[in-house]
């Protein structure tokens, strides 16, 4: 793997959007575990655009309008959905104070689920391995998907790792907000805020 690539995916991941965003909500709202989960989640919403991209399927999704139109408004239908929980703090943003194992478990199964949600209606995503990852690896030659296979895991790896620092960098300021109503109602309006401008910026993404 090369210089350009490790600075290109560093670069490009540590730039922040919608992944990076619920992380750092996560970890706010429920401490350094949730975040880190969260940050897991947002990871595992990769590989099904790393597959697409893989088996070819991402041409598809490139080359036709309407697949691309439809996942790209369900995209936005769902960071709008976000935002309107994030302002009335029943989203990712609710206080993350269940303490049973059994609770614990549930609110964590339900971070992954929003997270993967969050990368896999977002087509740029899919767009972006099939172009990006052949910059790298020759498609024609031989053990180009293994190769492109391993590029992914490596872009999966530099995501896990940098949205844990952004989580567990929100969590250490949780201390700072939490207990604090007022606070947290503003820390509730500018995640909402954000969400809107980023479901504005993919409505606004032409194919």
């Amino acid at each position: 793997m090369s210089a350009e690539f490790w600075v290109t995916t560093i670069v490009l991941t540590a730039t922040p959007g919608t992944g990076a965003l619920f992380a750092i909500a996560a970890g706010l709202a429920g401490g350094a575990r949730a975040g880190v989960v969260a940050a897991f989640g947002c990871t595992l919403g990769i590989v099904p655009h790393l597959a697409l991209a893989l088996t070819g399927a991402a041409a598809v999704l490139a080359a036709s309008a309407v697949a691309f139109e439809a996942v790209k408004w369900a995209g936005v239908a769902y960071l709008v959905y976000m935002a309107w929980g994030a302002w009335r703090h029943t989203g990712v943003l609710a206080p993350g104070d269940s303490t049973a194992r059994s609770g614990r478990a549930s609110t964590e199964w339900k971070v992954i689920g929003t997270a993967v949600l969050v990368n896999l209606l977002n087509p740029k995503l899919t767009v972006f391995f099939f172009v990006f990852l052949p910059m790298f690896v020759d498609p024609s030659a031989d053990g180009a998907v293994l190769q492109m296979t391993a590029l992914g895991a490596a872009i999966m790896a530099i995501t896990m790792l940098i949205f844990s620092i952004y989580a567990v960098g929100a969590a250490w300021l949780r201390r700072h907000v939490v207990g604090r109503p007022t606070v947290m109602r503003w820390v509730g309006r500018v995640f909402a805020l954000s969400f809107v401008v980023l479901a504005l910026m993919l409505a606004l993404t032409r194919h």
